[in-house]
């Protein structure tokens, strides 16, 4: 059970709508019942396709079929004690987590037409049929998070841990760097702007003149590379925090078919194209284009960051407060301006996550240096100038608990939850009623499980 339960979430996803519309099953059954709770055939079926066609074959267990019925009854398990603890799942909160599927969905497929298309159902069909399941996941979710909400660890537990594990099985961590930057964006002049603005201007009028569409438009003008191969499209909704709130204001105010007047956000100037809307949800097109920046501008983003620099190293601010009060880069405000690792979130990152930029200054920095101002260019062919601070440096090393205690305290924490949660579902899996068809016989993981449908059988 060790595995299953840890990758859990994983494999308890719900199958999308179009793609359990492409899977032609021939014959279904149930193959197991955990109280009142079914499992199908199509349910492992679909839940193994699910997963590989996101790309993760290689990632599948041994016997996968298997290990997703085993993930299939825990989670019917967990959802039958959420019921008998009323464990409260609101309509406003399925609600709002099935829409943002459905988003992903659309974001996927290219549409919300494509995406009806090719499951065969209307959007409103498609959140229906996935309703139940996707409840089912929010309160086995709740219930495993009931479960496990007093486990805590201890440093004396996390030592027993670590000593337990053999020396010559110690992972091996290459060096990290701790690395924060205030960013300044140079502004383009004002002639600059009112030339591109004039050339989405003149995109606009072909498009409205019928002379072109405004897809093929964007993927030759567009500078946003999220788009550019889709011809700028993305589905949106109204409560999306990630957009620019210009950018979003502008969307809100167009009819379907209409293009937007020139519209600047932090990340440049657009024209934007309402495909379709349908109440908070909506299909754009966009055109972005960066007006570039001169020498000019950059050397005075450059004079302004030396001067706080400045103040940084005569300590009359803190380069936390720095960010706060000057970067450009919002996201790294909530840092302090750290690069992280977007996997952990840790502010500690491998060289090779860093921009190339930043690998070349930080060759002639050492811990505690904080850089002259330096150009740069993003991955969207905006211009930057920033100011690093080069924190720490880790040496390579075998794991330790000096260096790694957090990691390993981790790790502790998530074995002792795995343990509580082995020892919750051998003292419940008695007290619900299980059934398991004969053709999973062989399934030795599920020996627990097992055991109680040949009881449930034997009191028939």
């Amino acid at each position: 059970m060790k595995k299953i339960i840890i990758a859990l979430p994983a494999f308890c996803l719900v199958m999308t709508a179009a793609h359990a519309q492409q899977q032609k099953v021939v014959a279904d059954k149930i193959i197991a019942q955990v109280g009142d709770k079914i499992i199908l055939q199509s349910d492992i079926t679909n839940a193994i396709a699910d997963y590989k066609r996101q790309g993760q074959d290689a990632q599948l267990p041994p016997n996968p079929e298997c290990a997703f019925l085993e993930g299939q009854l825990i989670q019917k398990a967990l959802v039958l004690q959420a019921e008998r603890d009323s464990l409260p799942i609101s309509d406003e909160d399925l609600d709002a987590r099935l829409d943002n599927q459905i988003r992903g969905f659309i974001q996927s497929y290219g549409s919300k037409e494509a995406l009806e298309e090719i499951a065969g159902k209307t959007i409103y069909q498609i959140k229906e049929d996935n309703r139940e399941p996707f409840k089912e996941r929010l309160m086995a979710d709740q219930m495993r998070s009931k479960i496990l909400e007093s486990v805590k660890i201890t440093p004396t537990e996390v030592k027993a841990y670590f000593d337990k594990i053999p020396k010559d099985s110690l992972p091996y961590f290459e060096s990290k760097v701790e690395v924060s930057q205030v960013v300044l964006n140079p502004k383009a002049n004002k002639d600059v702007e009112e030339y591109v603005s004039n050339q989405l201007l003149d995109l606009k009028r072909q498009v409205e003149t019928g002379g072109k569409k405004f897809a093929d438009l964007a993927r030759i003008y567009t500078q946003d590379p999220g788009s550019k191969e889709n011809g700028g499209q993305y589905s949106i909704n109204r409560n999306d925090k990630q957009w620019d709130p210009a950018f979003m204001a502008a969307v809100w105010r167009l009819k379907e078919g209409q293009i937007s007047p020139v519209v600047k956000s932090r990340f440049g100037l657009h024209i934007i194209q309402m495909v379709s809307r349908a109440g908070d949800d909506a299909i754009i097109r966009h055109i972005l284009i960066i007006p570039p920046v001169t020498d000019a501008e950059v050397n005075i983003a450059k004079a302004r960051l030396d001067s706080i620099r400045t103040d940084i190293v005569n300590n009359k601010i803190a380069f936390a407060q720095a960010v706060n009060k000057y970067s450009d880069d919002e996201n790294g405000k909530f840092t302090g301006g750290a690069i992280t690792d977007p996997q952990t979130g840790s502010t500690l990152v491998t060289i090779d996550q860093l921009d190339k930029d930043l690998v070349v200054e930080l060759k002639d920095m050492k811990p505690g240096d904080v850089s002259q101002p330096i150009a740069y260019t993003d991955e969207r062919g905006m211009q930057h100038v920033r100011i690093v601070y080069f924190k720490t440096r880790t040496e390579p090393h075998v794991e330790n608990m000096k260096d790694d205690y957090s990691v390993i305290s981790n790790k502790a924490l998530e074995e002792k939850k795995m343990q509580v949660l082995e020892q919750w579902f051998k003292t419940h899996i008695p007290t619900y009623y299980i059934h398991i068809d004969n053709d999973y016989s062989g399934c030795s993981s599920i020996r627990d499980w097992w055991n109680a449908s040949n009881m449930a059988s034997n009191q028939q």
